[in-house]
Parts: C-alpha cells; sequence; structure tokens
C-alpha cells in the first residue's frame, strides 16, 4: 500500500496515512490523489479482519503542512481545459469518497497548512485535531479558480453558509484558533502535546466496537440527507443486536474486564 508519495504504517488497532510531499508542503497531485484512494481501498479490505486497524489518522509529512491545497503546477497541464478537469476531478471525488466512506473513524491530524484541496480533504475526515501553528483557507478567487459543489458542500456543512462564504469570499489563511469557533476542527492543542494528544485520542476510538463506530458515522450522514427517516432506516438500529461484538460488550461489562471486539 506504499507508495513514495502516500505512506502507511499500522501499530496495532490504530493505522496512519501520510501524505509524503514534504518539499512541496504536500501540495496535492493527480498521483497523489489516485495513490491516496488504492491506499484507502486497501487499508478498508484491512480493517474487515479481526485483527485489523479500528481507527484511521490522515496527516501530512513534514510537520509544517496538512495540505498546502492544490499543486498549482498542474493547472496548465492536466487541468487546463473544462473536460480534463472534471476528468482529474474524477480522480479527486473518488478519493474524497472513500474517506467519507470509510468504515473506520477517520482522524485528519492537521499541523501547519490546511489549504484549499488539504481543507477540503480534511473536512471529509471525521475529526479534525489541529496543533496551534495550523492555518487553514481557501484563497482559490485570487487564481481564478472556482470550487465545485460537492467540494463547497463538505465545507458547508461543517460551519455553514455564513462562514462558508467568508472562507471563500475573503480568501483569508485564518489560525487555528479562529478555524475552531468557526468549527472547521473540533479542538486545537499546543504543538508540544500534539503527538501525545493525538495517539491517545486514536486509541480511545480504536477501544469502542468497529461495526458501531461505522454505523455511528453512517446514522450522522443519513441524517444530514432532509428526506424522513424510513423504516428500513429505523430497522438498521437494531442489527447490532446479532453481532458477537455486542454479546462480547455485555459479557465484558458483566465480568468487569475489557471487551475484545472483532468487528464481527
Amino acid at each position: 500500500m506504499t507508495s513514495s508519495v502516500i505512506l502507511t504504517a499500522i501499530d496495532g488497532p490504530v493505522a496512519t496515512i501520510t501524505l509524503n510531499r514534504p518539499d512541496r508542503l504536500n501540495a496535492m497531485n493527480l498521483p497523489m490523489w489516485e495513490a491516496l484512494g488504492d491506499t484507502l481501498e486497501a487499508m478498508t479490505e484491512k480493517s474487515k479482519a479481526a485483527e485489523g486497524p479500528h481507527c484511521l489518522i490522515l496527516r501530512g509529512a513534514g510537520g509544517k503542512a496538512f495540505a498546502a491545497g492544490a499543486d498549482i503546477g498542474e493547472f496548465d497541464t492536466v487541468r487546463a481545459t473544462p473536460a480534463q478537469a472534471k476528468d482529474y476531478d474524477r480522480i479527486m471525488r473518488r478519493t474524497l469518497t472513500l474517506v467519507r466512506d470509510c468504515p473506520m473513524p477517520v482522524i485528519a491530524a492537521i499541523e501547519g497548512a490546511c489549504v484549499g484541496g488539504g481543507l477540503e480533504l480534511a473536512c471529509l475526515c471525521d475529526l479534525r485535531i489541529s496543533n496551534e501553528s495550523g492555518r487553514f483557507g481557501v484563497p482559490i478567487n485570487r487564481i481564478g479558480v472556482v470550487m465545485a459543489y460537492p467540494e463547497i458542500q463538505a465545507i458547508l456543512r461543517l460551519i455553514g453558509p455564513a462562514n462558508t462564504l467568508s472562507v471563500l469570499l475573503e480568501a483569508k489563511v485564518v489560525p487555528a484558533v479562529e478555524a475552531l469557533r468557526m468549527g472547521l476542527v473540533n479542538r486545537v492543542v499546543p504543538d508540544n502535546a500534539f503527538e501525545d494528544h493525538l495517539a491517545d485520542t486514536a486509541k480511545n476510538i480504536a477501544k469502542g466496537a468497529p461495526g458501531v463506530n461505522a454505523w455511528h458515522k453512517s446514522f450522522v450522514r443519513r441524517l444530514l440527507d432532509p428526506t424522513p427517516i424510513t423504516n428500513t432506516d429505523l430497522n438498521e438500529c437494531y442489527d447490532f443486536l446479532n453481532t458477537e461484538d455486542y454479546r462480547e460488550g455485555i459479557s465484558a461489562f458483566t465480568e468487569k474486564r475489557k471487551p475484545v471486539f472483532t468487528g464481527k
């Protein structure tokens, strides 16, 4: 699963995917989008095994940026025409959808710049934890580029229309504390405490039953859909009663021991 631009590691129940172009502040180009999508598919398959990872961290290499937007060098090559841009976006959106639909909880670990396409990527993760050096924005109107509906929606669902228009129209790159105020991130952690906090958060999430975490992710997405909840939707809320993890959780609680969840 490891390529030169995407690195992976698994430490017990926690997997990490690292965007690896630190010399370009992890600016996203087409090979990165493709490799990230392939890596997410492979990691999702690994998560289905009983001993597989139960939480995923997505981060940037080098400590200076999560991802500093799109690689501008591609704008006059592989994104120069509407047809090219549509082909590019199909590849990018495949990856963004895989992030959103990953059954594991996905944490965006944000250090430094999280801008443009990097912010789009982070917004589709389940949690966004930033260090105090985090910087956020979408200054693409400064280069005459439009953000399309799907990518705007990812930001809009987090921070609402007023803040989304502020991000897009004012084109400011704001500090982490301002991103927290808007709701772009879940919390901001001092730089020197970031790694420990990130590790503790991921391990704590991974203690939960994997199927329950996947259901809760799915239920929250469903509730963002304005169509009424159906009986089929409601019936899914009781499927957990047929899982081995439910029986293990109840037994462990009764026996006053830690549960051993397998995702079954």
